[in-house]
C-alpha cells in the first residue's frame, strides 16, 4: 500500500531513472526534469509536512549540490548531474542526501573503473589521475584535456551511479 511517507522515495527514484535515460540516450539531463524534480519536492514538504519540511527539502537540495560541487568545478561532473543529485537530495532531505552522496560516488568509482577496464583505457585513466594529483599541488582546479568538455576517454553517464546511490540509501534505511 502507497503511504504519504513512501512518496518522497517513489520520486526520487522515478527521478533518478529517468535520467538515466536521457543521460545515456543524449549525455544531457534536461533541466525541465531536475529543476522541475527540485521545486515539487520542495512544495510536497511544505504542503504535506509544514515549512519545517520544507525547509529540510531546501537543505537537502544544497547538501547535495554542495557535497559534488567540487568534482564540477574541477570539470570532472555535468551540471545536470549535479541538478539531479540537488533533486534527490531535496526530495529525501539532507541526512539522506549524504548518504545519496557516499553511496553514489563509490557506486561511480566502480562503475568508472568497469568501463576504463571494458575500454581498455585503463592505465590512460589511472595515469591521468596521477597527472591531475600531481597538478592540483600547485592549486586545484581544471586540468586542460582532462575534463568532461575536452577528455578523449570514455564518458560515464553519471546519472547511472546517482539512481544506485538513491537507490541504496532508500534500500539500507
Amino acid at each position: 500500500m502507497l503511504s504519504v511517507e513512501s512518496i518522497p522515495g517513489i520520486v526520487a527514484v522515478a527521478v533518478s531513472l529517468a535520467a538515466c535515460v536521457t543521460d545515456i540516450r543524449s549525455a544531457r539531463i534536461p533541466n525541465a526534469l531536475t529543476l522541475t524534480a527540485a521545486v515539487a519536492a520542495v512544495v510536497f514538504h511544505l504542503v504535506v509536512s509544514g515549512p519545517r519540511a520544507g525547509a529540510a527539502s531546501v537543505a537537502g537540495w544544497f547538501v547535495a549540490v554542495l557535497l559534488f560541487a567540487p568534482f564540477f568545478i574541477v570539470g570532472g561532473l555535468g551540471a545536470g548531474d549535479l541538478k539531479l543529485l540537488g533533486a534527490v537530495g531535496a526530495w529525501l532531505g539532507p541526512w539522506p542526501a549524504v548518504h545519496v552522496a557516499l553511496y553514489t560516488a563509490l557506486a561511480g568509482g566502480v562503475m568508472a573503473a568497469g568501463l576504463a577496464l571494458a575500454h581498455g583505457y585503463a592505465k590512460t585513466a589511472f595515469r591521468n589521475l596521477g597527472f591531475i594529483l600531481t597538478s592540483w599541488r600547485f592549486g586545484i582546479g581544471t586540468v586542460p584535456g582532462m575534463t568532461l568538455e575536452d577528455a578523449p576517454g570514455p564518458r560515464l553517464a553519471y546519472a547511472l551511479p546517482v539512481a544506485v546511490g538513491t537507490s541504496l540509501t532508500l534500500w539500507f534505511r
